[in-house]
This record gives structure tokens, sequence and C-alpha cells, in this order.
């Protein structure tokens, strides 16, 4: 029996229930089973695949029938991850590929790679992350998290916009997925300093506010892709015990350790926002275990008009791309 709305409210607003496992099995017991097979036929390319989330995500959507390829820094360790994901699901096909999101320049030499062999893609999950423990810039001269988290994620789009449309069907659209976070409830949208040139650096302030540019560019990202069959949603996974967790937020995990999801818990809106039917209905929608969110804990937190239109701005200008 699906739980009630008001009941679903209150964990989701009460944070602790509704991040933790505890809100996660509370909620499972009404979710229909994705079937198997229900991604025949359909490539998701999947970022920072390596480990914690992202290897869960592609696992998950492997066990569902679609070709998975590995977006990844080190790949080695993404050879590894295909390696376990092969021995859990023999008949999966898996593929692994280097590129650094958070430089411009590599996510241009992958797109075109992909353009040039990929008659089409389905889906693609933008899930790498970092949380700087001091302020970093990338070769091209953008803070770190910004490159990872925002920057990388609207150029991979855009660049893999040719190969998305060819993927789409009037039934079927291809799927965007930003995995976001719940902290990015805690941020609001950066305009006067978004690099974080000035004030004092936080890794966990830059994730934060990071993390809320992404919801926030899903929703402009549906706009200006509505046209191609292109679906764009964002979802935060809830806490998870990854390996980024582990080694960015150690005291956090010492507190919640009883309490953090699984990767495959945490990973599971991701993967049913590529599967199921109705998030091919929609579009630009915040999501946490495979229901609609709030962007914002209060209505006045809402951004303005200019605001999104800057951090638009921002993204066209950093990457050189058209308006």
């Amino acid at each position: 029996m699906q739980l009630p709305r008001l009941v679903d409210a209150a964990l989701d607003r009460l944070v602790v229930p509704g991040y933790s496992r505890l809100g996660y099995a509370a909620r499972r017991a009404g979710w229909d089973t994705l079937r198997a097979g229900s991604l025949d036929g359909r490539t998701v390319l999947v970022t920072g695949a390596s480990g914690g989330l992202g290897a869960a995500t592609a696992r998950g959507l492997a066990a569902l029938g679609a070709r998975v390829e590995l977006v990844v820094r080190d790949r080695g360790r993404g050879e590894q991850a295909a390696a376990a994901l092969r021995a859990e699901h023999p008949d999966a096909t898996v593929d692994v590929a280097e590129c650094d999101v958070s430089s411009l320049a590599d996510v241009r030499r992958y797109a075109a790679e992909v353009r040039a062999r990929e008659a089409a893609v389905h889906g693609l999950v933008h899930n790498a992350g970092v949380m700087p423990p001091e302020r970093t810039e990338t070769a091209e001269g953008h803070e770190l998290a910004l490159a990872t988290h925002v920057l990388g994620p609207f150029l991979l789009t855009r660049e893999l916009r040719p190969v998305l449309r060819a993927g789409a069907s009037p039934t079927s659209p291809s799927r965007v997925v930003f995995v976001s976070s719940g902290g990015m409830y805690t941020a609001s949208l950066p305009t006067e300093d978004p690099e974080f040139r000035t004030g004092t650096y936080s890794g966990g302030a830059a994730y934060a506010r990071t993390k809320r540019m992404q919801v926030v560019l899903a929703e402009l990202l549906a706009d200006d892709l509505a046209g191609d069959g292109i679906v764009v949603h964002s979802m935060h996974p809830g806490w998870a015990d990854t390996p980024g967790v582990a080694s960015s937020m150690p005291a956090f995990r010492r507190v919640t350790a009883p309490l953090l999801r699984t990767d495959e818990q945490g990973a599971d809106t991701a993967v049913w926002l590529q599967a199921a039917a109705e998030a091919g209905h929609s579009t630009g929608v915040f999501w946490h275990d495979r229901a609609p969110r709030p962007t914002h804990w209060l209505p006045r937190g809402a951004e303005t008009a200019p605001a999104r239109a800057a951090l638009w701005t921002l993204c066209v200008d950093a990457t050189g791309g058209p308006a």
C-alpha cells in the first residue's frame, strides 16, 4: 500500500526519517517493481560510475537491460567497477570511457567521440561529484565543484544533444538526470560570486550551492531541450553510505551510520527516472524516493528570473556555447 501523501511529506520535511534508510523502507512498500527488460535496447551514460552511487546506478540500469557506459576519470577503477557489474549481471553490456567532467576540454573530446560512434543515446546521468577541502581551480580557471557539478554537465548535455535527440521517440523520450543532494536546501543560488573567489571557502558550502545550481539548471535545460524529445530531471538520493561521504564527511558518517542508506537505495530514484513511464511524462522536476519534491522549504526562497538567467549566462559564457 502506498504511503499516505501527508505522511510522506512529513517524512520529507523532518529530514532525518525521510532521508535515511527508514524513509526508504517506509516508501518502497508502495512502489511497483521495475520490469526486467524495460530498458532493453537503450544506451545510458553514467558519470562518476567507478564507485558509490554511480556504480549502483549503473548496476540498476544494467539489471533492467540497458547498455551502460561508465564514464570515469580513472580507467583502472572504471574497469574494476565494470568487472564487478558483469560478474553480477553476466548478460549485461557494459563499456568504460574516460572523461574528467571538470575539464571542459575533456568533455568536448569525450562528447565528440560519443557522437562519432553512437547513432543514439537514450539516457545520461550526471552523477560525478566532489567536495574539495580547499578552493581548487581547474586548468581552465574554474572552481572545482562548480566545474564538476554545473559547467561540465551543462556542456556535456548540450554537446550530446544530437545523439540524445536521435534516441528519443514520441512514446519514449531520452532522459537526462542530475544527481543533486538534499544539502541544496541549505543554499541559495549564488549570483554575485559563483566561482567562490571571495570570502572563506568551505567545501561543504561549495557543494551545497552547486547542488542548488544543478536543480535550477535542470529546470532551465528542460525548457531548452523540450522540443527535442528530451526530458531533464534532478533528484537527491537521501543519506547514502558512499565512499564520498566516508572521505569528505567522516564525522557525519560516524553519527548517522545506523541510518545511512545503501548505495542501491540511494541510486534507486536515478534508475527509476530512466525507466519509469511517469518520468517520461514530465520534465524539469526535482525527485526523491520516486516522488516530486519542492525545491524550496519556503516559497519565498524561490529564485528570481534574473538569478535564473544569470546562471544560464554563466554556463553559456564559461563553455563558449550558443545562448
